[in-house]
């Protein structure tokens, strides 16, 4: 199998460098270009044809929240994970509204590292447990100003529940053997889900559950 070909936007060089020694001890993935902000980001991605960018937040120039806007109605559609900082919260919630596959800890260990970066490739989001409570506590402080009235018909009790183990990470595999139903009626529910709420992504439900309040963490 051919080795997953990672971009990597960061604005510190430190940062990159990490990722890169800690991605370079296994087969599976090649470092195909570095950059330092949205805009290189962008260029680079015409020219490498990444299979999964990993994208800082804050960068000069042009942002990782303003490269992703581009990068959602891009025709090649590559899986971004954003790489993050606990002080990020309310961008968290901006990264996966734009369809962002997982987040990363800027000090995260080899092990998630790899596991996020497949997960992401095979078009699956894994969302950490532990960034997805500082997302809701973050989108809990705010005040609810200028929401807009839902028009969707509300999630039955089972989707909810579906929705939560997505939002823990769980793949339709195991929700089926945690539920006691088959997969194939765990991915029929997701999709109800997905028009319920307009999107179209595991990653957008999340956010947008969690922005109206549907699920808690």
């Amino acid at each position: 199998m051919n080795p997953y070909k990672v971009l990597i936007v960061d604005d510190h060089s430190i940062v990159r460098e990490g990722l890169k020694l800690i991605l370079e001890t296994d087969e599976r993935f090649a470092i195909i270009g570095e950059a330092e902000n949205g805009r290189i980001a962008l260029q680079l991605l015409e020219e490498l044809d990444p299979d999964v960018i990993l994208m800082d937040l804050n960068m000069p120039v042009m942002s990782g929240l303003e490269a992703m806007k581009v990068l959602k109605d891009h025709p090649k559609q590559v899986p971004v994970i954003i790489l993050t900082t606990y002080n990020e919260d309310e961008l968290m919630v901006s990264g996966l509204a734009l369809g962002a596959k997982g987040y990363l800890l800027k000090d995260t260990n080899r092990e998630n590292l790899f596991r996020t970066i497949e997960s992401a490739v095979r078009g699956e989001a894994l969302l950490q447990a532990d960034i997805l409570a500082k997302v809701f506590e973050a989108k809990n402080r705010e005040e609810a100003v200028g929401h807009r009235e839902i028009d969707e018909p509300s999630l039955t009790e089972r989707e909810i529940l579906i929705l939560q183990f997505v939002a823990r990470g769980y793949k339709s595999k195991e929700i089926a053997s945690d539920m006691g139903i088959s997969e194939r009626t765990v991915k029929a529910h997701l999709t109800n889900i997905y028009n319920k709420l307009g999107v179209d992504s595991r990653s957008q439900a999340v956010a947008i559950a969690m922005e109206r309040g549907i699920i808690l963490m």
